[in-house]
């Protein structure tokens, strides 16, 4: 017998409409659905420092992405309903608006994002409504992969070893084709939410670099399997080569989910055995991305505490200059610079150079990494909860499987061996265009003739470097040597 009383899904960070779990039994259900997405900054759970606010880039994305979903819901005869507050108060009070009677979602593996969902399930039982949660923002849940214990896996390889040993993950869902529509109910404007910029605009290199949403999703990842994953062992290491799939934004909020990338992989490998190698380090890269997210399942405090207790004693450095000019770009290194004015501009950053500018600030500059992680998390478009932090302590050295602490990236090493021809330094440091390639990732060592051949004035039209390469690297050994042996 079909239920006539409404059903509402509640969508999170998963704004798509295929292989959703919680839409998917929904629809079956032949009930009328009201899809809502609640933007919620209230509940306790989700205040500081359990969670924090989304930053400016990623705001600008979730616009983009509800109107997306609204648009790919509307074509199949839903809506989405949009309301802001704590979100067990704002579903517990639509429930009650349209007598629903169950409640469905996608759960997120995550500290704060469970606890909300506690709320939202005791509110509905004071209600008698049916409330009703599946897995659905990673390959594996981590209470499938723990160690003896019963704590997570703290180093990639054997967790990796394990996600691979439980097998392929459930093949993805279809999407709906028909949604039997709920009662109308009022809805926030989305306008009114304030998430994209008012003048001056800042988001114009980002309307220019992205379109967000399922179906873009989608196709940049067809787009990958078809043309960009061959070569990609060593083209993802290449900032002036198209060689990565940029799917990391749209896996953040879940315009498309992580095995519907493994199932594509897969079948891309089977069909193209040559490419076995290049998808198998792709899928590992997208462990890597669950690695981060079972990390702060154990860690939901990831952002703020050091995973290594040994590194509360680093002698870290306050230097606000130092600080503004590589937020700026203005370090004087072509690659850091090129890397930090591309994530201003983009709201994304190669991630070779992620790893080039994170080890300057840490290891150069002696600037505490969470200063660094604040940044990404207000510029990324991406800026994940879990691989943000996991990504900045592995750099700095007190996360998991962090680098060893004498790997100080050498950023004229780095730029010469990933961007020998320096196509990535004079697209984003146009200063230094005219610089021979053998020179673009070090003008300080150029003659004045070559510098005034290329239009560059160190100092003036282009800083010099704010620290040298060996002082930095010297000094930041001799910090984590005293932290290592203290």
């Amino acid at each position: 017998m079909t239920d006539t009383s409404p059903h509402i899904v509640w969508f999170r960070d998963d704004l798509r409409l295929s292989d959703h779990p919680a839409l998917h039994t929904t629809s079956k259900s032949g009930a009328p659905v009201i899809c809502l997405y609640v933007f919620d900054e209230q509940s306790a759970a989700l205040q500081p420092p359990q969670a924090r606010p989304m930053g400016g880039a990623a705001r600008w994305w979730l616009a983009q992405s509800l109107r997306s979903l609204e648009a790919s819901l509307h074509a199949i005869g839903g809506t989405l309903v949009l309301r802001k507050g704590a979100a067990a108060d704002v579903i517990a009070a639509l429930a009650r608006e349209v007598d629903a009677t169950h409640v469905c979602w996608n759960e997120i593996a995550q500290a704060p994002h469970l606890a909300v969902a506690d709320d939202v399930i005791a509110a509905l039982a004071d209600l008698n409504i049916g409330a009703h949660s599946f897995p659905g923002d990673l390959l594996v849940q981590p209470a499938a992969v723990r160690t003896k214990e019963g704590r997570g896996l703290r180093v990639f390889t054997p967790f990796w070893k394990r996600i691979l040993a439980v097998g392929d993950p459930a093949k993805p869902l279809p999407s709906p084709e028909i949604l039997k529509p709920g009662p109308k109910v009022l809805s926030d404007r989305l306008a009114d939410w304030n998430f994209e910029p008012t003048p001056p605009d800042w988001a114009g290199g980002l309307r220019e670099t992205w379109t967000p949403g399922e179906a873009a999703a989608q196709k940049r990842l067809k787009q990958f399997l078809k043309s960009g994953v061959a070569g990609y062992s060593g083209d993802r290491d290449r900032p002036d080569r198209e060689g990565t799939s940029k799917l990391s934004p749209h896996l953040r909020f879940g315009e498309i989910s992580p095995r519907q990338v493994w199932h594509a992989a897969r079948f891309a490998a089977a069909e193209h055995p040559r490419l076995a190698g290049d998808v198998g380090k792709f899928l590992s890269e997208v462990g890597w991305r669950e690695f981060c997210r079972h990390l702060l399942f154990d860690v939901p405090d990831l952002a703020e505490r050091n995973l290594q207790s040994s590194f509360d004693a680093f002698p870290w450095r306050t230097d606000r200059k130092a600080l503004r000019a590589w937020q700026r770009g203005q370090t004087g290194y072509p690659l850091v610079d090129a890397g930090m004015r591309e994530l201003w501009h983009t709201g994304a950053m190669h991630n070779r150079v992620r790893m080039v500018v994170a080890s300057f600030l840490v290891k150069h500059l002696l600037i505490d990494w969470r200063e660094g992680e604040k940044w990404f998390w207000d510029t990324l478009v991406d800026a994940d909860a879990g691989s943000n932090p996991a990504n900045w302590q592995w750099v700095a050295g007190s996360g998991a499987d962090a680098a060893p602490y004498f790997r100080v990236f050498n950023p004229i090493l780095q730029g010469e061996k990933f961007d020998p021809d320096g196509f990535y330094v004079r697209r984003w440091v146009p200063e230094l265009k005219d610089m021979p390639s053998r020179l673009i990732h070090q003008p300080w060592n150029a003659s004045p003739l070559e510098l005034g051949s290329a239009g560059v004035t160190l100092g003036e039209s282009y800083p010099a470097p704010i620290i040298e390469h060996k002082v930095g690297r010297e000094r930041a050994l001799k910090a984590y040597a005293t932290t290592r042996n203290g």
